[in-house]
């Protein structure tokens, strides 16, 4: 039986396993329906990855933008999670951007805590990115002006 499958279901029995344990079932707990975890069988890969459906006023306003607005976002989406490093599906329905799936892989011959929680945070980090670009573009309807981000508020 391998180490983490192990640790799932046993708990540990040293206190390395335990700590190793609790850790996944803290982040687990932390990220519960964020990221997925699978295990396809017979496979030595665990995938992680999240799935976001895009929000109905996004998409209303992705309906009102210009094409040119719509390929705009929908390449800066394609190339920024390409700088991820991350696999990633994009469902797109006459240019608009419907829901996006993001993961990675971490074979077992290489998984640590390291890269578990190295991959979980790429993975999320991504999704991230994805909704800040897309409240970026489309987030909006109004108008007011907000304060620039590179505002100093401590010596007010």
């Amino acid at each position: 039986m391998d180490s983490l499958a192990y640790m799932l279901a046993s708990g540990g029995d040293d206190d390395s396993l335990k700590l190793w344990f609790w850790l996944i079932v803290g982040a687990i707990f932390l990220i519960k329906k964020v990221i997925e975890f699978l295990k396809p069988k017979e496979k030595d890969v665990i995938v992680i990855g999240c799935a976001t459906q895009v929000a109905p006023e996004h998409i209303n306003l992705m309906q009102n933008a210009s094409p040119q607005d719509k390929n705009k976002f929908l390449f800066d989406v394609s190339t920024n999670l390409n700088l991820f490093l991350v696999d990633y599906e994009l469902k797109v329905d006459q240019d608009i951007l419907q829901q996006f799936v993001v993961t990675d892989n971490i074979f077992e011959d290489g998984l640590s805590k390291d890269a578990l929680f190295k991959t979980i945070k790429r993975v999320f980090k991504a999704k991230l990115h994805c909704i800040m670009l897309l409240n970026y573009a489309f987030g909006n309807s109004n108008t007011n002006i907000s304060k620039p981000h590179n505002e100093n508020s401590m010596f007010v």
